[in-house]
Formats: C-alpha cells, structure tokens, sequence
C-alpha cells in the first residue's frame, strides 16, 4: 500500500512517521519545506516530492491534511492525475459545504472522496487517533486501514456527514475552553485563581490537570482551532442557527494566536 500525504505539518508529520512504521509506503508533499527539509522530523523513510499531484499520482490512498482554507486548492491541483479506485481522504477540519466542494472537484475522475472527522488532538496516539469517516469511499477506506490497527468508525456514504458530527462536537469542547480560558484569567486578576477553580471543578469533574489541558491545548493550537471554529460558524449560518457562542469562541482563540504561528 502506497499513502500519499498532502501536507507534513503536525498532525501529517505524524501520520507519516506512524504509517513507515506500520509498513506503509508513505510519500509526502508540504508547500514549506525547503529543499529536502519538512517542517517537522521525518522518518528518512518517507519520500519528499516537489508537488500535490507529484505525491497523489500513484497513491493507493491520499490523505489530504493542510488547512481547511486550502482544501479545494489542494484537490484542484491533484484531480488531473488522479485515477477511478483511489481514495482521497479529505482529513481538514472543514465544514460539511467545503467538504462537498472538495468532493465535486475529485469525482470526476473516478476517485472516490472520504470525509474524514478526527476527533481527538493528533498528538498523543498519531495515526491511532479515533477518525469518524463517510462519503462514497468511507467503507474502502476502512476496508484497508482497519488492519493495521486504526480506529476508524464508519457512518454513512454522505460526505459532510463526518465533518458535521465533528464540528457540532468542537461547539460543546471548544466553547468550554474558552469560558475556562476566561474564567482562569479573570480569577487570577483578582488574586482568587484557586477559587475560580474550584468552581470549574464543580461543573466538569475531573481535577486541576483537566483544567490545564483546557488552558494548554487553546494556547497551543491557537491558530489550528480558530479555522475549526471558522468552520463552524460557517455550517451555522448555513443553517440558520445563529452562532453568538461560536462567534465569540472564534474570538477568543484569535486573542490567543502566537504571531510566530502565522
């Protein structure tokens, strides 16, 4: 099996590193790397080309992992040499709208789309993270994955459908740590943080470590959950439902963006 990996940032440095050592042929491509040089540590195993298309030509599987804003983009440029039985696996925390964009551009080429939902921060267990997946490729995917030992739940032959579950989810756990994010902080500004926290402790269990992460988890990936949160406003809107919390979760983590992180 060949993947192809479209973006070698965090979570696809990952993915490429996790799939070398379960076997996989993994070749990648990534807009910021310079020469040979990916942004993150590589297995020497994987092979850098020069391009999308150059990567996606003789794939088995094409994981798509950059930024939402760019998903169409990618898709655009690698749909030309695309062939009928390949997967591409848009992996962006996009919204259902962008995921069924992306899905018009590759399906005339007979490559069937999976929209794939990860549901977990990818750092702790890499390719092993928990992937909710639909669309027309959905079950094929599964099928050659789920051997090697992935955590792959299928929902249905609907792309969006992964996408929606996953940002009605980011509503619920990213609006909780923007209210602990200011919660802390307005805690502290008064001299009574452990007060305060005792106080979140009442509404979510757990202990100060679960606070932490929360706190953590908005600095560290600023920049990643502001274009989730994006998403989600967008899918909102789309429906009609107007997103006042969402909205101000989204401000939230931009306050919180690093200027090294754009």
């Amino acid at each position: 099996m060949t993947v192809a990996i479209l973006g070698l940032g965090e979570a696809g440095s990952r993915f490429a590193n996790d799939l070398i050592s379960l076997g996989v042929t993994v070749v990648g491509y990534d807009p910021a790397r310079t020469g040979s040089t990916a942004r993150r540590d590589l297995s020497p195993a994987v092979t850098l080309v020069g391009s999308n298309a150059e990567a996606a030509r003789d794939a088995d599987i094409i994981l798509s992992v950059n930024l939402s804003a760019v998903a169409e983009q990618v898709a655009a440029e690698v749909v030309p040499v695309l062939r009928p039985e390949q997967l591409y696996a848009e992996m962006n925390t996009a919204s259902p709208d962008t995921k069924r964009r992306v899905e018009r551009i590759i399906s005339p080429s007979g490559a069937l789309v999976v929209d794939v939902a990860i549901m977990a921060p990818v750092p702790p267990k890499g390719i092993l993270t928990p992937f909710l997946v639909s669309g027309p490729g959905a079950e094929r995917f599964a099928g050659q994955l789920l051997p090697l030992g992935l955590n792959i739940s299928g929902l249905s032959n609907q792309t969006g459908e992964a996408a929606t579950r996953k940002l009605l989810r980011s509503i619920v756990y990213k609006g909780i740590a923007a209210v602990i994010g200011e919660a802390v902080e307005a805690g502290r500004s008064f001299g009574l943080e452990p007060y305060i926290r005792e106080q979140i402790l009442s509404v979510v269990g757990g202990n100060d470590a679960l606070i932490d992460r929360f706190l953590e988890g908005s600095k560290t990936h600023a920049l990643r959950r502001s274009h989730e949160l994006e998403a989600v406003v967008d899918m909102l809107c789309t429906q009609h439902v107007d997103p006042v919390m969402s909205r101000a979760t989204l401000t939230s983590l931009k306050n919180l963006i690093d200027p090294a992180q754009q």
